[in-house]
């Protein structure tokens, strides 16, 4: 009995350790410079037009509708406007860029996919991720700030099946090019379903639920930064910093990249090359029983606590830049 009771203590241990180490840090830290505020209606707007106006988000010729209205969005700001135009089963598909900041040197990439599963307006997955970042696009233009490094804001095509895990996806093919030309970049930074949350008691899944259940809240009410056993410091900062940029709870786990859900968007594409990324995620079908359904329409989601997401994502350049303040709790 005193040998059972010695190995269940050192298994609570184990687990606890490991727990602490993949759900860090508990501070926050604050950005240097003032956090604007993004804004909710405009985020509702994107994502309505998005998911009404460009539905299905599958068809090649909507696909290329949607993009004109993210490039003309974009273009109502003062960044630099360009696209990266590709070929896949004889269409013709692009991603959407819009920089800011310095021309060289280090990267920091904020990305979205804007297509969807055949048959689904995808409001959540994901015009959420690409409201967030024509929104974002909107504040750094608004506030110009300062930048250290450049950022790229960018659109990314070809995401869903069947061409998801492909070097067909749009964002596999812009990080090819990336790694081709030698670009340094700092981190990346997916946006994934950002606007589906819920108050109510178990209405967040998890896989191997029995372990992390001790760990994370039951309710859907939370935004997670998701990141491999080698992003943790990049995890660390974002999570601190978006904890420090609004009362949106903030959670974090960095696990094998073979844990379901770990790798399922677009940063995926920036792990094959070896660049640092991490995915800022409602936790998709985890959460939302709505996901890759024609139920996943835009009066279900939360345009307050996605303008809080936004902010974070805001803060965390700062954060990932390297130029914040501590918080001390």
């Amino acid at each position: 009995m005193k040998v059972f009771l010695m190995l269940f203590f050192i298994a609570i241990v184990v687990i606890l350790t490991v727990g602490c180490c993949v759900t860090q840090p508990y501070y926050q830290i604050r950005s240097a410079d003032a956090i604007p505020a993004a804004d909710p209606l405009r985020l509702e707007t994107h994502v309505r037009v998005l998911s009404t106006q460009f539905h299905p988000r599958s068809d090649p010729v909507l696909m290329q509708q949607t993009a004109e209205y993210i490039k003309k969005s974009l273009q109502e700001t003062r960044a630099r406007i360009s696209e990266q135009e590709f070929e896949v089963d004889g269409e013709k598909f692009s991603n959407v860029i819009a920089t800011f900041g310095p021309e060289d040197g280090e990267r920091i990439i904020v990305g979205a996919h804007y297509d969807t599963v055949q048959g689904t307006p995808g409001a959540d997955d994901n015009a959420s991720g690409v409201a967030g970042i024509l929104e974002l696009a909107r504040m750094l233009d608004q506030y110009q700030p300062v930048l250290p490094f450049r950022v790229d804001l960018v659109a990314f095509a070809l995401e869903e099946p069947p061409y998801f895990r492909t070097d067909k996806m749009g964002s596999a093919i812009y990080a090819a090019q990336l790694a081709k030309d030698k670009v340094k970049v700092r981190a990346m930074i997916a946006l994934e379903m950002i606007g589906y949350f819920s108050d109510q008691p178990n209405s967040q899944d998890f896989p191997a639920a029995i372990l992390l259940r001790w760990f994370y809240p039951t309710q859907g009410n939370f935004i997670a930064v998701i990141g491999s056993l080698s992003d943790t410091a990049l995890v660390r900062t974002i999570k601190g910093s978006m904890k420090g940029a609004s009362s949106l709870p903030v959670y974090s786990i960095n696990a094998p990249k073979r844990m379901k859900g770990i790798d399922f968007s677009d940063h995926l594409n920036f792990w094959n090359f070896g660049y640092p990324a991490v995915m800022i995620t409602d936790t998709a079908f985890f959460r939302n029983k709505h996901y890759h359904k024609a139920s996943d329409t835009a009066e279900k989601l939360d345009y307050q606590k996605m303008a809080q997401v936004v902010e974070g994502v805001y803060s965390a350049l700062w954060a990932v830049a390297g130029d914040y303040k501590p918080i001390n709790q």
